[in-house]
């Protein structure tokens, strides 16, 4: 899964960052469309995941679904290559999306299935790592075409057919899954009874953060706006990149060895740090630091919260619970980022990153108070 995600991340990296630009730059579009875009492409996976959730736990098979939702990612980002207004960019991110949405819910549970208790963080830092080390070469593949061969975005999105199908035939070919032992027990209905108040109230500050937890987008064009040139902006994503990919096993080795909801509240308080930092920095060399501690986070908070889940469900629940999970911080990424569109352009750009500071303040003292290990 590991590979896979690799070449998944490739095609998807070498779209992400330019994206933003392709749409300001390009099509004209403004910051509020930028949030709707991205905002309406974070939430319409939701609630695929907890669908496909649900329904692997019910026939105790994860692969078929994972297989189909990489499939459908891998052969609608090329389709980019014909966007000439954002709308059309608007529909090609919301079938990605549905792809996402199919797939990694199955995928997380079969990870957690892969690992024992002892190598939760681990196990998946070692995915997010290999996902991540995609993100680095599919960045560096943009840059070198768009700025050293001065191709085109529409060309540099239709290249990315070629990683999204070896990224498909790595799953069809070498994932093996491994079964729950006891199928009888799997879930025949969707409830929500199985799972303790302790992951519910951890769904619930999740959701919370995530209201404040806006896309990357606006990093990228907070740093074209502080003066930075286009052709250099992706190199700026590879470096935050770059730490991802190097601390997220040692985060996931750490988080098993002290508890995760110590290691996710610190993400909490880094991610209040950048806001904070981007919101009322004009240096870029402030703006390179910032992106290096956004790196840490996003280990940090995509590691701790997908190891933590084991621990707090049980094996014949997790591709529900895993559906529960995304499905509920996938919902509140669409008013997260449309808000942070809507107050960037209209309030200012201060009040705007200053709001998602100061939600993922409290989020880090609920996790610590009210869902403690």
């Amino acid at each position: 899964m590991g590979l896979a995600s690799f070449f998944n991340d490739i095609g998807s990296e070498m779209i992400l960052p330019l994206l933003p630009l392709f749409l300001t730059n390009v099509l004209g579009a403004g910051q509020a469309v930028v949030g709707l875009i991205e905002g309406i492409a974070d939430s319409t996976s939701s609630i695929l995941k907890l669908f496909s959730g649900w329904l692997s736990d019910r026939f105790d098979s994860r692969k078929p679904l994972i297989l189909a939702g990489y499939t459908i990612s891998g052969l609608t980002k090329p389709l980019l290559y014909l966007a000439n207004s954002w709308p059309f960019v608007l529909v090609i991110r919301f079938a990605d999306r549905v792809g996402k949405g199919i797939r990694t819910s199955p995928r997380d549970a079969l990870i957690a299935a892969s690992s024992d208790k002892t190598t939760q963080g681990k196990s998946f830092g070692f995915h997010r790592m290999m996902d991540t080390s995609g993100a680095v070469v599919g960045v560096v593949i943009a840059f070198i075409l768009l700025y050293f061969l001065s191709m085109s975005f529409h060309m540099i999105f239709l290249l990315t057919v070629i990683p999204g199908v070896l990224s498909i035939a790595t799953i069809a070919l070498f994932v093996k899954e491994k079964k729950i032992k006891s199928p009888g027990c799997t879930p025949t209905r969707f409830s929500i009874k199985p799972f303790s108040g302790r992951f519910k109230r951890f769904v619930a500050v999740s959701v919370l953060f995530s209201l404040g937890n806006f896309s990357y987008a606006f990093l990228l064009l907070r740093t074209q706006d502080i003066g930075m040139t286009i052709a250099l902006i992706p190199l700026m994503y590879l470096f935050y990149n770059i730490l991802y990919a190097v601390v997220a096993v040692p985060v996931g080795n750490l988080s098993d060895r002290i508890g995760k909801t110590r290691i996710l509240s610190i993400g909490f308080l880094l991610f209040s740090l950048v806001s904070l930092g981007f919101g009322f920095t004009d240096s870029l060399w402030v703006v390179l630091i910032l992106f290096a501690l956004y790196g840490v986070f996003q280990a940090v908070y995509e590691v701790s919260s997908r190891a933590f889940i084991p621990e707090l469900v049980e094996a014949r629940h997790r591709g529900t619970a895993y559906g529960v999970y995304h499905t509920s911080v996938g919902l509140a990424a669409f008013p997260a980022s449309f808000i942070m569109g809507s107050l960037w352009q209209f309030v200012s750009v201060e009040i705007a990153f200053g709001f998602g500071a100061v939600l993922s303040l409290i989020s880090a003292v609920l996790l610590l108070t009210w869902v403690r290990e």
